[in-house]
């Protein structure tokens, strides 16, 4: 019996920036990243609710010019941290798998490092646990997952020998995201450290079903 063609997985539009302008100097540079540093510590002491530009911009110490300059409100300035989060992410990933030529990346140790560097930054990066890739929203128009799920393909493509324009890939990718992203919501619920037994499992519920994808001659096994 023919197997159906595979659709690609729906995802909700994609979103326009949130900077009104991007920098062009070092300078201008350097006082966005100052802006979303304080954003993040806001962030962390006050909620997503009670954040404010004002706020913000007395802890960078710049005008609330400046603040607006980049950023039309709060949601904007979020949705930037969120974005930088995911570049972070994605960073701290990439330094952790950095291996020698004669040492192949292994798929089981990559999926493993993406859970440790997500608990890491759970952990220890500031606001990261209120926005980690997106700012709070109805579930339904959420897409950072989708991106998440994307970038992480991307990224392990050439050291595992994907096939980028496999959209069965692509889905499976997207379901494992959404799934390691539910269980280590609740792993936080359970636990305010996150709960290691649900760690453990949720690192073996992605073996287990990644392998049926990335199982096999130039799939990166092992």
């Amino acid at each position: 019996m023919q197997q159906p063609t595979p659709r690609p997985a729906p995802r909700p539009a994609d979103p326009q920036t949130p900077l009104r302008r991007a920098p062009v100097q070092r300078r201008s540079a350097q006082r966005l990243a100052r802006i979303l540093d304080a954003c993040a510590e806001v962030l962390e002491e006050t909620g997503y609710e009670e954040l404010t530009t004002r706020a913000v911009a007395l802890r960078a110490g710049v005008p609330i010019g400046s603040v607006y300059r980049f950023f039309p409100n709060k949601r904007a300035m979020a949705e930037a941290l969120a974005r930088r989060n995911l570049d972070a992410y994605a960073d701290r990933i990439t330094a952790r798998l950095t291996a020698p030529a004669d040492q192949p990346l292994r798929w089981r140790r990559a999926m493993d490092v993406v859970v440790d560097e997500y608990l890491a930054m759970k952990r220890t990066v500031p606001g990261f646990a209120l926005v980690e890739f997106t700012v709070p929203a109805p579930r339904e128009s959420r897409q950072a997952n989708y991106e998440v799920a994307d970038r992480l393909r991307a990224l392990f493509a050439g050291p595992l020998g994907l096939d980028t324009a496999d959209e069965r890939l692509r889905t499976a990718f997207l379901v494992g995201v959404e799934t390691a992203d539910a269980l280590l919501q609740l792993a936080f619920r359970t636990d305010p450290a996150g709960d290691p037994a649900i760690v453990t499992e949720t690192k073996e519920l992605l073996r287990a079903y990644l392998a049926r994808y990335l199982d096999g001659p130039g799939a990166g096994e092992g």
